[in-house]
């Protein structure tokens, strides 16, 4: 019969688990719950290929209990009815760990029928999701269980569990088999972390081996294309890089900017960069430099009218002119100490001499009358009442620390002279 090669080097205790040393090392939170013997109800949550369904099955094996495991996508209440059933029974003498896989995908009503066994302890809980839990998972179901993330897998942490399924298909063969070099490198680093991936990948390239036992790196590139990328567009990476691609930028890194675009490109996602973009330029770079906002739009328009691949040049381009602006959120911190101010109810009267007078009879309403018109006047300006009086003298605008916005003080500082203190 025949069995995965992922299932034949799958670990059968947590000395053999690699990676999660953060949880599962020798002094790791989660080893010591499990040497404990009292395991409470726990989500698993981190990407596929990591080890957590392995690591439930060496808990249910070194604690005694009956495995059940459960697929989120397939499964529905019957299926836990069906499971509660078996309790006190001679199947389950030492209790039931269900183990459910995906549990985003149990809506609230579903996830709420977990809820009365994970209290009683006849059955305790393990639940995995590649989403983030505290996104996915209703509160009452948090609430009654622990966390654990489970992080993608280090190069060095996957290389050993491919070395070892290498020597397994090996022995399998009546014949000696030669690796090109940098065939294992390959299969460790192009994974992205995901063990699975990295193993398929091996039982793959043995069931298409050469007569002559020989197993190249191009073959080796051809079964593990583009397996490095964790990307969903709704999913946790899709947020996660679009964060680490703004935050780079602001953090004036070019090169890690370019990186994060790469990985969007990559995944053929042209729209979140794009809009991305946009949004940083008057966001981050702001009045530091006003000309970037314009120029990114005229990079994001030629990207979207060349499409991929060509739309990474220009888009490439706006990333390097963003993070190697100078940076400012004046503009933000402006607008969203207004806003703070409307949404608290402090808006008060538009003053008369600014309210509309085109029309019969303002004036015997008193609109316009005293409006004084700033071009009359010298360097265009006249000093005149614009907040309505609940807002006198508030400042929402503080000058920015880039020459721009400090050139700009300057001038004004010069012209009004009115004391008004902006950093």
């Amino acid at each position: 019969m025949y069995r995965p090669l992922a299932d034949e080097v799958r670990p059968t205790d947590l000395s053999q688990v690699v990676g999660q040393e953060h949880i599962l090392g020798p002094d790791g939170i989660l080893r010591r719950v499990v040497e404990s013997g009292q395991i409470p109800n726990m989500i698993f949550y981190g990407p596929s290929g990591v080890g957590k369904s392995t690591v439930a099955s060496i808990i249910a094996q070194q604690t005694n209990r009956a495995l059940r495991k459960l697929n989120a996508t397939t499964a529905g209440i019957a299926d836990i009815k069906e499971i509660i059933a078996e309790l006190d029974t001679l199947m389950t003498p030492g209790g039931v760990l269900l183990y459910l896989d995906e549990i985003q995908y149990f809506n609230k009503k579903q996830q709420q029928s977990l809820l009365e066994f994970m209290e009683n302890g006849k059955i305790t809980l393990i639940a995995s999701t590649t989403e983030n839990p505290y996104f996915y998972v209703f509160g009452a179901v948090l609430s009654r269980a622990t966390v654990f993330e489970f992080k993608p897998l280090t190069p060095e942490a996957v290389r050993a569990a491919v070395e070892r399924a290498v020597g397994i298909m090996a022995g399998r063969r009546d014949a000696p088999v030669a690796l090109e070099d940098g065939v294992l490198d390959h299969l460790v680093s192009a994974c992205g972390g995901d063990v699975r991936k990295a193993l398929n990948a091996v039982e793959i390239l043995f069931a298409a081996v050469r007569a002559d036992g020989y197993i190249s790196l191009a073959d080796a590139q051809a079964v593990s294309q583009r397996s490095a990328m964790r990307y969903d567009r709704d999913g946790d990476a899709h947020y996660d890089i679009l964060s680490a691609f703004q935050k780079s930028i602001r953090g004036s890194d070019p090169d890690a900017a370019v990186h994060y675009l790469a990985r969007l490109l990559e995944a053929g996602d042209l729209i979140s960069p794009c809009r991305r973009l946009l949004v940083t330029a008057a966001e981050d770079i702001g009045l530091a430099h006003p000309q970037a906002m314009a120029i990114v739009k005229s990079c994001v328009d030629t990207a979207r009218e060349l499409g991929l691949p060509e739309a990474r040049i220009p888009l490439a381009a706006a990333v390097i002119l963003l993070a190697t602006s100078p940076k400012s959120n004046s503009a933000l911190h402006a607008i969203g100490a207004a806003m703070t101010d409307i949404q608290s109810g402090k808006h008060g009267e538009i003053p008369d001499h600014l309210k509309d007078s085109h029309y019969a009879g303002a004036s015997t309403m008193g609109r316009g009358l005293t409006y004084q018109y700033a071009h009359d006047y010298p360097n265009h300006y006249v000093d005149q009442q614009y907040l309505p009086d609940r807002l006198k003298g508030s400042v929402y605008y503080q000058y920015g620390d880039n020459k721009t916005e400090q050139a700009a003080r300057k001038y004004w500082d010069l012209v009004k002279g009115d004391g008004i203190v902006r950093k």
